[in-house]
């Protein structure tokens, strides 16, 4: 008989490999195609499929139960964010157990989840389960959820229709219900280099950058500043947001810089089309691109999508929020401003809620935990969730 391993153990596995997003998952995902191939679980793969990626990646989903649709998926992902620089006093590729929490990087987002999730799968193929239970592990959520949708695309192909996913993002085992959208773009400013001296006759594109960031500035400026919809006002902050997180560019402190490079995200409220939003960006790029080719005509902004992540929309009678519910006895509404793979599952046509251990405050950060009552409670749901599927 395989050995059956507990959710901590599972937890502990997972969190060993170092499956940050810029790296392959693919031993993560071949040791848990193993284990769940021992207790004779069949599993498929998706692989990467982007043009030009080096690193090799693969979602994986699996199906238990009679051969019908109208199951549950336990969707998570299998990627985390960076360690580098960060200040851990732990191992963060290491469970440590210390002061009622469970440290490492992927304890709350997301590989306690995902054990849980994994536990949960086997426990419904041993006990045999009337209604049908999926798991679907991705990769690429971090860098945009990017992985997802061709992931869902392939299950609807191959496995029986699901009617409803719980997506595990540490939501404190509530039912969250909505979240914001996500555009994110690529802004590349192409300038020209002259001596800093004469820079009237060049075309610096890290000031004319700069034109762009401070657009978004004055449009955070106004959003906060706006009442909000009644639908924006669940959320915190209850309007569309703009940022630029990283940027790039510049060869030396006396040239005008040739390049400039930052990404402009929005994270949309529910109720405005992230389309608008680009509209809006693009036309404010084509302005300031004028005002470089008037001073060098080759002066020109590319911009390509980097992500698109759709909102997740309250569901009236959700399928899946009514399920939560009725598990976790909560009935308070509950908005993030984060957004998840939920709304890809959503608008394809799943009933879709958010509930998983673990502190969204605490993803992302060094000596990130999950606490060792939010696992149990995450443990605890599955049982009690097994017992309806039987």
């Amino acid at each position: 008989m395989p050995k059956t391993l507990s959710p901590l153990e599972l937890m502990t596995k997972l969190i060993s490999f170092p499956t940050v997003s810029r790296d392959s998952n693919l031993p993560l995902i071949d040791w848990v195609e193993e284990y769940l191939n021992s207790h004779g679980i069949t599993c498929h793969r998706f692989y990467d499929d982007k043009e030009g990626r080096i690193v090799e990646k693969a979602a994986l989903f699996a199906h238990v139960g009679p051969q019908v649709e109208g199951g549950i998926v336990l969707s998570g992902h299998t990627d985390v964010v960076p360690v580098d620089g960060q200040p851990w006093v732990t191992d963060p590729w290491t469970v440590t157990e210390k002061d009622g929490k469970y440290f490492g990087r992927g304890t709350c987002d997301m590989k306690g989840f995902d054990a849980i999730a994994i536990w949960t799968l086997v426990e419904a193929h041993k006990r045999g389960v009337k209604r049908p239970l999926q798991i679907a592990l991705s990769f690429d959520e971090e860098i945009g959820c990017t992985g997802a949708p061709p992931m869902i695309d392939r299950i609807m192909e191959t496995l029986p229709k699901a009617s409803m996913v719980i997506v595990g993002e540490p939501s404190m085992m509530q039912a969250v219900t909505g979240h914001k959208g996500g555009r994110g773009y690529l802004t590349h400013i192409k300038g020209f280099e002259v001596h800093s001296s004469i820079l009237h006759t060049g075309v610096n594109a890290i000031m004319y950058g700069a034109k762009l960031i401070d657009w978004a500035n004055d449009v955070n400026t106004a959003n906060l500043a706006a009442e909000p919809t009644e639908i924006a006002a669940h959320f915190f902050p209850s309007c569309t947001t703009a940022h630029v997180g990283m940027i790039e560019g510049g060869t030396a402190h006396n040239i005008t810089a040739k390049d400039c490079i930052f990404g402009m995200d929005f994270r949309v409220v529910p109720g405005e089309k992230p389309d608008d939003w680009r509209d809006r960006y693009l036309e404010k790029v084509r302005e300031v691109e004028a005002m470089m080719q008037a001073v060098v005509p080759e002066t020109r902004i590319d911009i390509s999508e980097k992500f698109n992540v759709p909102p997740l929309m309250p569901e009236e009678n959700g399928e899946a929020e009514t399920l939560v519910r009725q598990i976790t006895g909560d009935n308070a509404s509950h908005k993030v401003s984060y957004g998840t793979e939920a709304g890809q599952f959503q608008e394809r046509g799943y009933s879709a809620v958010i509930c998983g251990p673990g502190d969204i405050a605490q993803a992302h950060q060094p000596n990130e935990f999950c606490t060792v009552e939010q696992f149990n409670a995450g443990h605890a749901f599955m049982e009690k969730l097994l017992e309806r599927l039987a």
